[in-house]
């Protein structure tokens, strides 16, 4: 997919560099077609690792993407500068009086706080509730999911009796949906959280159903009926390392973490560990984007509702 993005944002580099095609805003300007417009609510502390995780994946397309990235205002960045915010990133104000094909809600590392706790939550519950008139489809992510059942259909999350840490195996619950088209009966996705949702409380709420779900790691893919919400408990954009990166973080910070499971070869952590979830991971984001986003959207999004 041409993804169009700021020409020096430093994603940009990283993706040429793995020969995913990245339009030059120049360039893009010149090509008589409506692209997609995607906006990223990125909430992970470290913007550039997140950016270029999902501009990855949403690059493995035959489709041209704009991207528009945005951050909560009401939340002061430790480990991103005001200037790169302020040079790459728009606030929900700039960009509320428009419409959208796709929306990512990321996650955050913010599990163990509550809900409401959270110092963004009231604009985070303005920006899902603006989601629902102004995007079509909006994809969440780990606590950007959670965050997402809570608000939208009062689902509770639970605390786990210690992290659920590694790659795990997945099924697929629900046959022919366009979603999760080419997966395996058997996929791995890595996980890497404090909570978890109940199987029973999604099961409750009649608008929703359990596309995919681990016997380890629980429910995985949740949906709306029709696809214009789609909530996700892992991490398929995690990179090879990722897991391998949070494991060292939290040693080297004097914090007890187990190996993660199904991960190093032999769980020796001086061994590369194999990425398992790449092919599913670019199905997924290719599926939404091309079933959920590309072929439902309206041409003119100013039909939304």
């Amino acid at each position: 997919m041409p993804i169009n993005i700021s020409d020096d944002l430093p994603a940009a580099k990283i993706l040429k560099e793995e020969n995913i095609f990245v339009m030059s805003e120049d360039r893009a300007v010149k090509q008589d077609i409506r692209p997609l417009n995607i906006v990223i609510l990125n909430l992970m502390p470290i913007k550039t690792v997140t950016e270029t995780q999902l501009l990855r994946l949403l690059g493995n397309s035959p489709l041209q993407v704009d991207i528009t990235l945005i951050y909560p205002k009401s939340h002061l960045s430790k480990n991103t500068s005001n200037e790169y915010l302020f040079k790459y990133y728009e606030t929900f104000d700039a960009i509320k009086d428009r419409k959208f094909d796709g929306m990512i809600i990321t996650g955050a590392p913010v599990e163990q706080l509550k809900f409401e706790d959270v110092d963004y939550w009231e604009e985070l519950t303005e920006i899902m509730d603006w989601s629902l008139t102004n995007v079509y489809s909006t994809f969440h992510i780990c606590w950007g999911a959670q965050a997402g059942l809570y608000h939208h259909f009062n689902i509770p999350k639970h605390d786990l009796d210690k992290k659920l840490f590694g790659v795990f195996s997945h099924k697929i619950n629900k046959k022919n949906v366009k979603l999760l088209f080419g997966f395996d009966d058997d996929f791995y996705v890595p996980h890497s959280r404090h909570t978890e949702f109940l199987k029973e409380d999604i099961n409750n709420v009649p608008e929703l159903e359990i596309f995919a779900e681990s016997d380890e790691a629980g429910p995985y893919i949740i949906a709306t009926k029709g696809g214009r919400q789609i909530f996700v408990t892992g991490h398929s954009e995690y990179d090879t390392f990722s897991l391998r990166d949070e494991y060292i973080r939290d040693t080297s910070n004097g914090i007890y973490i187990e190996i993660p499971k199904n991960y190093f070869p032999d769980d020796d952590i001086n061994k590369t560990p194999l990425s398992k979830w790449r092919s599913h991971a670019n199905l997924l984001f290719l599926n939404w984007l091309n079933y959920y986003v590309y072929q439902e959207t309206p041409y003119d999004l100013n039909i939304l509702n």
